[in-house]
């Protein structure tokens, strides 16, 4: 993997205290928020740009629906100081959002995606960016999912589900990538 640039934008997906529900399920890599602490330390000490996405859910059982606990960011995920926080409310962070606009104001045109659901807000967020032109890197050991039925009723473990995910989006809307990857990317050649 090449170095990546100064301006590489972290972003992290939904990584609030909703997802710890036991209404969820059982999921894979469970040491996906400690990646992503590891690469949000990272970003902070090469001062590149960190963008938070948090979900706010207008569905009266969510879990992520504003002034629930669940809505807050968990400890290993929370915006530093001067950090952008992207507020949304369907599955993809590009949708009614300023996102796009931010980034390309900025000129930020590489994203390295963390955070959850695999195959919901990531899988839609990573498409979009995709589509939008975006060079865009899905870190696969700081995303995690939950086992789910397919459309035939059979169930999918989470890692199944997770690994689904990934082949959808790898090499046509992103690279798939690991943390070791990334975090060796930031440092000078």
């Amino acid at each position: 993997m090449s170095p990546l640039p100064l301006d590489a934008v972290l972003i992290v997906i939904d990584l609030q205290r909703a997802i710890d529900h036991p209404s969820w399920g059982e999921r894979n890599n469970p040491e996906a928020e400690r990646h992503v602490a590891s690469l949000l330390h990272a970003w902070r000490s090469t001062g590149r740009p960190v963008y938070h996405i948090r979900h706010d859910s207008s569905e009266a059982a969510s879990h992520y629906r504003p002034g629930q606990p669940g809505n807050e960011f968990k400890p290993e995920a929370q915006p530093a100081v001067g950090e952008i926080v992207i507020v949304k409310h369907t599955n993809s962070a590009f949708i009614g959002t300023d996102l796009a606009s931010r980034l390309r104001d900025a000129n930020h045109t590489t994203l390295v995606v963390t955070g959850v659901i695999t195959n919901n807000s990531i899988e839609a967020t990573v498409r979009m960016a995709g589509n939008l032109g975006f060079e865009t890197f899905l870190v696969e050991d700081a995303t995690f999912t939950f086992g789910r039925k397919d459309w035939h009723g059979t169930w999918r473990t989470a890692d199944e589900v997770h690994a689904m995910s990934l082949a959808n989006l790898d090499e046509e809307y992103c690279s798939v990538v690991r943390t070791n990857e990334i975090l060796a990317a930031l440092k000078p050649a």
